[in-house]
């Protein structure tokens, strides 16, 4: 039987109750638990597709085309199971199936239709089907957003009836709450988290657990006090400090205080050592590097870097796989446009494009292209990145000037990258992408076949545009190298120039299946690129050995 840890949050959003849940998900798992994992957010968008990035970050994508939560990308990196649609839910998706539902009329004949029960028995139904896809020994549920937010009410009373349903040995409440520190007193003031316990147990639910973040460690007598205040024993009062060095050090500091022992016997669930030694590998190497790298990362979001999170994500992981710190340079395409591309990028090791879509900055990025081009600078494109390459490509070494994407200038003469054949006619925009994981086939001999070590792969995609085929040949005849497609051969995925370092896009989204223990191929490659174009950089710089004194 299934156990559920619902997780919950209070006083402000972005307190980390994503990072919590997927840290106890590898505490769990460490344990030889089967984990399921799952992200119920209670805005009325169906999914995250049409989200504004300034609003909710980037949107991740899963192998079976969902576009999710942001944090279902923390689950997989941390739990390192491949998610899918089941794990993340919305008030959007949940309305929408009560109401298909009705209007078919099989299911609702002659009833009104109410939140209680109709709408709470579909979230339910939705926690225990993505339990039940995954086998789970413990499902983890996230409740987005905080408590007392309006949207949120029925999630909140639907998982308060799963206890009832399901036993309270099967369900425990862990709530994420703040613990603010006053400098002009010396203080940590525990109401805020006394208020927001207050209104969870206004709606019938007891945390069993708190999860406590601060800026300090809690002293004895606190911890007491939201013991006594909250109901909850002060052995499952867990001081939660920031930890400084990266999020993958959370989970070592979570299980030394012991999180996972105290939610198993609060689910009833035998003890177990846990294995944390690849864990604590990672967070090794990650904080004992033998070198660094600059990586430009060039975009039009960089005032808010959740906008490319597991891009970040795995330029960390490639630094780890090369026992080396990357040190992102984030740079506004459209500052390139003002200034040059060498303004910024003189200093860097590597350049990255990541996707998008929209024509601001693009020949910001562009221009950022052509300068690691011709420069020998690493580059790795992606999606968007591949794209903008094509169209660098065309304009400066194929002699195309007029080269532009129908996305960007719908009228060019030169249309070397346009709409794929089944977006041409398409007017509804959620979901309708090319969305997921699709096979690609690589050319034996490549840099992308070295890389990965095979000539078969599976990739996720979300795109709408592909590489024009009618001007392909063009392509490979001025040296560009189409080193990866669709099996048909129909659809360009990889290019790269062999006369260049390391120059590769391509036209998926590799960051989103990166793990910080299995760094993706073409992050690990690419940091490496950028070690060696460090070193020869270091050594084309040192002074000349002295002459030796003439006799």
């Amino acid at each position: 039987m299934t156990k559920y840890c619902f997780v919950t949050g209070g006083v402000v959003s972005g307190i980390g109750k994503g990072i919590t849940s997927a840290s106890l998900g590898r505490l769990l798992k460490a344990r030889g638990f089967r984990i399921a994992i799952l992200k119920i957010d209670p805005y009325i968008n169906v999914d995250a597709g049409l989200m504004n990035p300034f609003q909710h970050g980037e949107v991740f994508v899963t192998d079976d085309g969902a576009e999710t939560d942001l944090d279902l990308g923390h689950y997989e990196r941390f739990v390192d199971e491949p998610l899918s649609q089941l794990s993340n839910v919305t008030t959007g998706q949940i309305y929408g199936s009560v109401i298909v539902k009705e209007r078919d009329g099989d299911y609702y004949l002659g009833q009104t239709v109410q939140v209680i029960p109709h709408i709470t028995d579909e979230i339910k139904s939705r926690i225990r089907k993505c339990a039940n896809a995954y086998e789970a020994e413990v499902c983890i549920v996230e409740i987005g957003g905080t408590v007392g937010d309006i949207e949120g009410q029925p999630f909140y009373e639907a998982i308060r009836q799963m206890r009832i349903e399901e036993g309270r040995e099967n369900a425990c409440y862990m709530h994420v709450t703040l613990v603010p520190y006053l400098d002009t007193i010396g203080e940590l003031k525990t109401k805020p988290s006394q208020h927001s316990v207050a209104e969870l147990r206004s709606i019938g639910i007891q945390p069993d657990i708190l999860i406590v973040r601060a800026a300090r460690e809690l002293p004895k007598e606190v911890r007491r006090k939201l013991s006594l205040f909250c109901d909850v024993p002060v052995e499952s009062v867990v001081s939660c400090v920031d930890v400084k060095e990266s999020l993958y050090h959370i989970p070592l500091a979570l299980e030394r205080q012991k999180v996972a022992d105290i939610v198993c016997k609060a689910l009833d669930l035998p003890l177990r050592e846990p294995d944390l030694s690849e864990w604590q590998e990672i967070c090794d190497r990650y904080a004992h590097p033998t070198s660094e790298v600059t990586i430009a990362m060039v975009g039009k979001y960089m005032d808010l870097q959740d906008a490319y999170l597991s891009v970040t994500e795995a330029l960390m992981h490639g630094g780890i796989a090369n026992v080396a710190r990357v040190k992102i340079k984030y740079v506004d395409s459209e500052s390139i446009e003002r200034d040059g591309a060498e303004a910024y990028l003189s200093d860097v090791h590597g350049v990255i494009v990541p996707g998008g879509f929209g024509d601001r900055g693009i020949q910001g990025k562009i221009e950022a292209i052509r300068y690691a081009r011709e420069s020998n600078i690493p580059y790795l494109g992606l999606c968007l990145g591949l794209q903008t390459a094509v169209i660098e490509f065309v304009r400066s070494v194929c002699g195309l000037e007029n080269a532009d994407s129908r996305e960007f200038k719908s009228d060019t003469p030169h249309p070397v990258i346009v709409y794929l054949k089944e977006q041409e006619y398409i007017t509804e925009l959620g979901g309708t992408m090319r969305l997921g994981a699709y096979p690609c086939t690589l050319q034996e001999g490549s840099l992308a076949a070295r890389l990965y070590g095979a000539l078969d792969i599976s990739e996720r995609h979300r795109h709408r545009l592909e590489v024009n085929n009618e001007y392909r040949e063009q392509l490979t005849a001025n040296g560009l190298v189409i080193s990866g497609t669709s099996p048909e051969g129909d659809l360009v995925e990889i290019i790269e120039l062999p006369d260049h370092p390391f120059f590769i896009a391509c036209q998926f989204h590799p960051e989103f299946k990166s793990r910080p223990n299995r760094a993706h191929p073409l992050f690990a490659g690419f940091i490496a690129a950028a070690l060696e174009h460090l070193a020869g950089r270091t050594e084309a710089e040192a002074p000349d050995a002295e002459a030796p004194e003439a006799e």
